[in-house]
């Protein structure tokens, strides 16, 4: 079978690649590590390239489709981070200059023997010779920024348009030959259209083995700082039933182990280190299922791990959890735009969604310092610009400011403190979340704050009970660590800030007085009780203290 990238076992010798000045190794002026300062926290930041086209930025024309400035742009006004991490597109085909399954290979020969002729931005830039990484590493050493690369290991967006693919007989353009040519064979379940069913299997030998040639190809040409293994674009990687839980844990060791050894190999031959790292589930329950097991990945050569709620911003102690699993691994909490979405108003990325104002993020990084992290990482970061449709507006600029803020801890302890918990959406592979809650007459529920107030610098502030219906006539009552809060008038920004998308109407809120003497370090108890009125559904719950 011709499937465009060889998928031998796992086991297979090294080879070498061929050494041609497409793959001749990278020579910039400061090419060695950055040197960091290791007594202060990290600030990763995770680039995802398609926001370039599907967001309005003031740095691009929509006509210019898809140039090496855009990516170096983007780059750019991500400055005060400590390493910029690039997604290369799904994780299928190679947004580098690849011998093993090539642009040409790909666009004009593969989708070309379907008579797919129209083709999107970024596989034209790759046809005239584009590559990312390159560029990548170009603008990161000219900026003294660590250029990591990652690798997602099962996305699945591209099985939402399998429907369309299946009815026409060909191909998206997304769709790599070995995933056209074996989805059948090697999906995960029986409805090929559903992104997690419709990925593949892992449990077959022949899917990781081509993702490890990928990714061979690509750390043995490319003198890149780190290449993160991104284990949530899809998080599933393994059927229901077909492998046991120790099968999944020891594939998925195996897989790491030897994209350690490449990178090893890579690094043995020009002298430079190349760290390991991996993006996994925040919720460390779902891990045996998708066959991660921290300390095992550790021991096999993972450098650094970031804990991510996927599309979201949480703060709760998955930090704390994960540390005490691998103390000696540093471990990153992941931030993204948002906090809260709401139902799709249409297809894919029409969500309303609740942003992350600078202060979340600042609370949310302070937290993760308290509980062990050696930085932070952010995801997303650009989506407040306009995509998709204007109902999910208003848009403004991303909040970059805030960037170089997250790594001084002395700044951090003086900024107001916004904690929350969230819905964030009903999605069940998030399971044991405080909300959504629905109470019932006299039922009461209890929800766990993490904070970290600090003494003559917070001031007393406000908790508020957010619903997706109106609740102001609901009879309501809440204590904090066991004291009562009385009832105060809705207030829309208890914090400065500029974002009015998703945020609530006020009768869809309970808001109640907070003094800060009852905000402890660490866990807080906070419970509602519903005494009188109809059943009441909680999806968002936060606790402000001005600075």
């Amino acid at each position: 079978m011709n499937d465009g990238v060889e998928a031998p076992p796992m086991a297979y010798p090294r080879r070498s690649f061929l050494k041609s000045a497409a793959f001749a190794p990278l020579a910039f002026a400061g090419s060695q590590s950055c040197a960091q300062d290791r007594s202060r926290p990290r600030v990763l930041y995770s680039n995802d390239t398609t926001h370039i086209t599907s967001c309005e930025s003031p740095w691009r024309n929509p006509k210019d489709g898809f140039t090496d400035e855009h990516l170096r742009a983007s780059i750019r006004e991500a400055a005060g981070v400590d390493a910029h991490i690039l997604q290369p597109g799904l994780g299928w085909i190679p947004w580098w200059s690849s011998e093993l399954y090539s642009p040409q290979t790909h666009y004009e020969e593969f989708l070309g023997s379907f008579g797919i002729m129209k083709l999107p931005t970024y596989a034209r830039y790759l046809l005239a010779g584009g590559d990312l990484v390159r560029t990548h590493l170009e603008e990161c050493r000219a900026h003294g920024i660590e250029a990591f690369v990652s690798i997602r290991l099962n996305d699945g967006h591209h099985v939402r348009g399998l429907a369309t693919a299946l009815a026409e007989k060909k191909p998206a353009h997304d769709m790599s030959r070995f995933f056209w040519e074996n989805y059948a064979r090697y999906r995960i379940g029986t409805d090929p259209t559903d992104w997690g069913q419709g990925v593949l299997n892992w449990a077959f030998p022949e899917v990781p083995a081509h993702k490890l040639a990928l990714i061979r190809e690509l750390v043995s040409h490319y003198p890149i700082d780190g290449l993160e293994l991104d284990f949530l674009r899809h998080w599933n990687r393994f059927a229901p039933t077909g492998s046991t839980l120790q099968e999944r844990a020891a594939i998925t060791r195996a897989f790491v182990s030897e994209v350690r050894a490449a990178l090893d190999l890579a690094s043995a031959a020009d002298g430079k280190p190349r760290k390991l790292a991996i993006r996994v589930p925040a919720k460390i329950v779902i891990h045996p299922d998708q066959g991660i097991d921290l300390p095992a990945l550790a021991d096999a050569g993972v450098d650094l791990v970031t804990l991510s709620w996927s599309y979201f911003t949480f703060q709760d102690d998955s930090i704390r959890e994960a540390k005490a699993l691998i103390p000696d691994t540093p471990v990153y909490a992941e931030m993204t735009h948002t906090t809260y979405t709401g139902k799709a108003l249409g297809g894919s990325g029409t969500q309303p969604y609740l942003r992350t104002t600078a202060e979340q993020f600042y609370t949310t990084a302070d937290l993760a310092y308290e509980h062990g992290a050696a930085g932070v990482s952010l995801f997303n970061f650009p989506y407040y610009r306009a995509h998709t449709t204007p109902a999910i507006g208003p848009f403004t600029e991303p909040p970059f400011h805030v960037l170089p803020k997250l790594r001084d801890r002395d700044f951090l302890a003086k900024q107001p403190r916004w904690y929350f918990v969230t819905a964030a959406r009903k999605d069940p592979v998030l399971p044991g979340l405080d909300l959504p809650a629905l109470l019932q007459r006299n039922e009461t529920r209890t929800f766990s704050i993490e904070a970290n107030p600090l003494n003559g610098v917070h001031r007393d502030g406000l908790v508020r009970l957010r619903s997706d219906e109106a609740i102001a006539d609901r009879g309501l009552s809440v204590t904090l660590n066991e004291v009562e809060l009385a009832p105060v008038a809705f207030v829309a920004h208890p914090l400065p800030h500029p974002y009015e998308a998703f945020s609530g109407k006020a009768e869809e809120f309970r808001t109640f007085s907070c003094p800060v003497s009852l905000v402890r370090r660490g866990k807080n108890r906070l419970t509602v009780t519903l005494e009188s009125g109809i059943r009441v559904r909680l999806v968002f719950v936060d606790l402000v203290l001005p600075a």
